[in-house]
């Protein structure tokens, strides 16, 4: 699945998001609402990654993604 479908499909993306990095919270999944670039940036300063790290880490999940 691409991104553009993710986005797409955000409210029903947003649980297997929150699977996959657990200290996202609600309100900031409704605030990325889809937004490629906002998640990366909420997975660095969650989890304290680098930008590279955060960027492989959505690349895998959007490929992986069976949403």
């Amino acid at each position: 699945m691409n991104w553009d479908q993710i986005e797409g499909k955000w409210t029903q993306v947003k649980g297997k998001v929150k699977e996959q990095w657990g200290k996202l919270t609600d309100d900031e999944l409704d605030v990325i609402a889809g937004k490629r670039d906002q998640l990366i940036g909420k997975i660095q300063e969650k989890y304290g990654l680098a930008r590279e790290e955060a960027e492989k880490q959505v690349k895998n999940f959007e490929r992986s993604c069976q949403c």
